[in-house]
């Protein structure tokens, strides 16, 4: 009967709130009566808690006596779950968790509790559970809280005034509690509360204001909540806004922007998409171009000026005309590759590879120096095809933990590229390099390796193995570290 806790344990967040809640969950257990997540803490704390009690609790650990609400309504025992649903201070987002619960008796008085709470505090209740109804709605019993939560919202929000759609200003009215409730979802740092209240907001209210709307969406970080006030703000301004257009081309989100910069076709203002030709997007750039084309205008013209300014390229009209495709610019692209600016050298280097355009080994190899990461980035991407023409002590010369990040990392990958022993060469001496994400790539590489002599035939003896395996034994546990010993053939 007490097998499980509820329904599954799958929907817990990870990362920072996820530890968070394990963390609260711990210190509980161990009797800090304080250690119960603080009014407003997001939905994968709720979660990871829940869940750590649960497990820590089927573990055989013993729960402190007495044991506080938050840990009884979290207990392994389902008739301590139900029984705690009675203590009047039980936290609102436990009794939601527990509206998916496994055992009928406990998920009936969970559900019954939490009807009665969102009826009395519905403002403080939606507020404060919905992000956690979303999770619980991919449960495989929490329908139900999903649907109870966003018919109350969608009820709420038909019957409440539009002033919530209003910015705050000394002319707009005051709100009442449902608009409270809305502005505080769409203003959520949850991005799933965000959606979420977009949707419910936008879904046959009839009342959705363009400006607003694009107001959000140039601000709104998420792409997919940016795009649901894209829409609703092109749907809403008719034949074109210049106010709403222009909010959106100066997006944050470059699909927020490239929606801004086609409609001001339908705005008559197609002459403008010169200015977006050399957007820091790819995807901005293509509307540019396509919107000058619509105008009757040439964009690969537009690009050899902006190329050519005497104040200096942008690195992003470099990486346009590279897009136009159009042979009679390679050596243009050539002749920046010594700009002195690291950016549009980088953006030259990417141009040349996207063309498949022949650069000199020797010239690349030179840029795995350069100043700019970009640019021994691009160098590097720009010499894999011909790695195995490459000199490897050059580039295992450049591995040197004292020497700068972005070179040893270019030839880090040139040198796994390349594979064998020089492969391991790399990754072995780079184990314990500084920098963390060089160091778990060299690491992996390592333990990926078989060890086996006939692999590296002809590259290197088994005394080599063998001292490289001596110099990464750490990485390994006892067994593992034993068997790769018995295929070189070394003691231990």
């Amino acid at each position: 009967m007490n097998r499980r806790g509820s329904g599954t344990t799958t929907g817990t967040g990870t990362g920072t709130d996820a530890a968070t809640g394990r963390a609260l969950a711990d210190a509980l257990m161990e009797g800090c009566a304080a250690s119960v997540p603080p009014p407003g803490a997001g939905p994968d704390v709720w979660l990871a808690f829940a869940e750590q009690v649960r497990s820590t609790g089927h573990g055989g650990r013993r729960f402190p006596v007495p044991a506080p609400p938050a840990l009884r309504l979290c207990h392994p025992r389902g008739w301590i779950r139900e029984a705690a649903l009675a203590e009047p201070d039980a936290p609102v987002e436990l009794v939601a968790v527990l509206t998916t619960d496994w055992a009928a008796p406990v998920r009936d008085r969970a559900r019954a509790l939490l009807e009665r709470t969102l009826h009395a505090r519905p403002e403080s209740t939606l507020r404060a559970v919905t992000p956690l109804a979303l999770r619980l709605g991919r449960r495989d019993r929490g329908g139900w809280i999903l649907d109870l939560f966003a018919e109350a919202l969608r009820r709420q929000a038909e019957a409440a005034a539009p002033s919530w759609w209003h910015l705050p200003g000394p002319s707009a009215p005051p709100a009442g509690p449902v608009d409270a409730v809305l502005t505080g979802l769409l203003g959520s740092p949850d991005r799933r509360a965000r959606q979420f209240a977009v949707r419910l907001a936008l879904t046959g209210t009839g009342r959705a204001d363009a400006l607003e709307c694009a107001r959000r969406a140039a601000a709104e970080p998420d792409p997919a909540t940016a795009a649901l006030w894209t829409d609703a703000a092109m749907a809403a301004s008719g034949s074109g806004d210049d106010a709403v257009i222009d909010l959106l081309t100066g997006a944050r989100i470059p699909a927020v922007r490239a929606a801004g910069v086609t409609a001001l076709r339908r705005a008559g203002r197609a002459a403008e998409g010169v200015g977006h030709l050399a957007d820091r997007s790819g995807f901005v750039r293509a509307c540019a171009r396509w919107l000058v084309a619509q105008d009757g205008g040439d964009a690969h013209e537009h690009y050899r000026w902006l190329v050519c300014d005497p104040a200096g390229p942008s690195p992003y009209a470099v990486a346009g005309l590279a897009e136009c495709g159009r042979d009679e610019d390679t050596d243009l692209l050539r002749g920046l590759v010594a700009h002195p600016a690291g950016p549009v050298r980088a953006a030259a280097l990417a141009g040349l590879r996207r063309r498949e355009a022949v650069v000199a080994d020797s010239v690349l190899l030179a840029l795995l120096d350069d100043p700019a990461p970009s640019v021994a980035r691009e160098a590097s991407l720009a010499l894999l095809p011909a790695v195995r023409r490459l000199d490897p002590a050059h580039l295992a010369e450049r591995l040197d933990v004292r020497g700068p990040l972005h070179v040893r990392r270019a030839a880090f990958r040139l040198l796994r590229a390349r594979g064998g022993i020089h492969a391991l060469r790399a990754s072995v001496a780079l184990v314990d390099d500084w920098h963390p994400r060089t160091r778990e790539t060299a690491r992996a590489a390592v333990r990926s390796c078989q060890w086996h002599p006939a692999r590296f035939a002809g590259e290197a003896d088994t005394a080599e193995l063998a001292a490289l395996l001596k110099r990464s034994e750490k990485l390994f546990h006892d067994y593992d570290l034993a068997l790769r010993r018995n295929r070189l053939g070394a003691k231990g």
